[in-house]
C-alpha cells in the first residue's frame, strides 16, 4: 500500500456535512438516556451530521462490542460480558420518542450466543410492532454463522425489510471479513425471501481493491438471490490499522454502478461516495413497494 494515499486528503465529493443541528444534540441526550447505541457513533459514519439533524438514526442491539475484528469496521472488538434483555423495549421507546416513519436496527455480531442474538433481533422487533404500530422496521443482520433457525427466529417477528451486507468481492473477505464466508451471507439473503415475502437488502464498499470485473460479478450475485435493495458507498478506512483506502472512487462511477444495478432488477439503488446501508433508508419503502407490489410491507400512512 503506497504510503502516499495514506496520507491523501479527501476528494471534494467525500466532505459530509458537520453535526450542529439542534436535532443532533436532542438525539445524543436520547441515546444516553436511555442507555443505547448506534452504528452512526460506534461506526463514525460520515452522515451522522445529516442523519441526527433530520432526527434519524440507526441503532445498535447488542452491545457495542463485536466478536469479530473485520478490517473495515470501526466497532470495538472483543467478548461481551453482558446481555442487555431490557434494551428491546429502550429501543422501542426511542423510536417512538422520535416518530420515525421508518426505523433501522442493527447490531454487534455475538458469537458467542447459542442464536447470535436472535431472541433480542425478534424481541426488539415485536417491541417497536407495539409501541410504534405505524413504523416500518429494517433490520440489518449478522449472518448468524450460518444458523438458519436463528434467520427464522428473526422473520418469524416481522421485520419489514431484511438487511445483511456482503461488503465486498470475496477475494477480499481474507482481510475485509475474515470470520465470514460470502456465499454464506448470499445464502442468508436467499433464504430470507424464501422465508417470507418481504424485501431483501445488500451493500458494498468500494475502494478497497476490488476490480470492476468483481464489483460487477457480486452486484450479479445479489442480483440472482432476489435482492430488491442495493447500497454503493466508498469505503473509508477508520484508521492506520484497518484496511486502508485504495482508491477514491468519482461519483460518476457510482452513477454507472446504479444503472448497471437496475438493469439487472434491482427495485432501488443508493449508490453514492457518502453512501451507507442505512442512508436514505426511510425514502426507499414506497419506491420499492411501487417496483415490486408482490412483496410485503405495510408503509405508514
Amino acid at each position: 500500500m503506497p504510503s502516499n494515499l495514506k496520507r491523501r486528503r479527501l476528494p471534494p465529493w467525500l466532505k459530509a456535512k458537520a453535526p450542529g443541528h439542534p436535532n443532533y444534540v436532542d438525539i445524543k441526550n436520547l441515546i444516553a438516556d436511555l442507555r443505547l447505541n448506534t452504528v452512526c457513533e460506534s461506526a463514525q459514519c460520515p452522515n451522522i451530521g445529516e442523519c441526527w439533524g433530520q432526527r434519524t438514526a440507526t441503532f445498535m442491539i447488542l452491545g457495542d462490542i463485536c466478536t469479530r475484528s473485520c478490517g473495515f469496521c470501526a466497532i470495538k472488538t472483543g467478548k461481551p460480558e453482558t446481555l442487555d434483555e431490557d434494551e428491546p423495549e429502550r429501543v422501542a421507546t426511542a423510536i417512538a420518542h422520535l416518530d420515525l416513519r421508518h426505523a433501522v436496527i442493527t447490531s454487534v455480531n455475538r458469537d458467542e450466543l447459542p442464536d447470535g442474538g436472535a431472541k433480542i433481533f425478534a424481541r426488539t422487533i415485536e417491541a417497536v410492532h407495539r409501541q410504534c404500530p405505524h413504523t416500518t422496521i429494517e433490520v440489518l443482520i449478522p449472518d448468524f454463522k450460518g444458523d438458519w433457525t436463528a434467520l427464522g427466529t428473526v422473520m418469524a417477528a416481522a421485520p419489514d425489510i431484511l438487511n445483511h451486507n456482503i461488503e465486498s468481492p470475496p477475494r477480499l473477505y481474507y482481510k475485509m471479513r475474515p470470520q465470514a464466508q460470502y456465499q454464506r451471507s448470499l445464502e442468508l439473503l436467499d433464504r430470507a425471501r424464501k422465508l417470507s415475502p418481504v424485501p431483501t437488502k445488500s451493500g458494498m464498499m468500494l475502494g478497497a481493491g476490488e476490480t470492476e470485473e468483481e464489483i460487477a460479478t457480486s452486484i450479479r450475485d445479489l442480483a440472482n438471490v432476489g435482492c430488491s435493495i442495493l447500497t454503493l458507498g466508498q469505503y473509508l478506512s477508520p484508521s492506520a490499522q484497518h484496511v486502508q483506502v485504495e482508491r477514491f472512487v468519482h461519483p460518476d462511477e457510482f452513477i454507472q454502478w446504479r444503472e448497471f444495478a437496475l438493469e439487472l432488477g434491482f427495485g432501488h439503488v443508493e449508490s453514492g461516495p457518502l453512501v451507507r446501508s442505512s442512508y436514505h433508508a426511510d425514502e426507499q419503502v414506497d419506491q420499492i413497494v411501487t417496483a415490486d407490489p408482490l412483496l410485503s410491507i405495510q408503509t405508514a400512512p
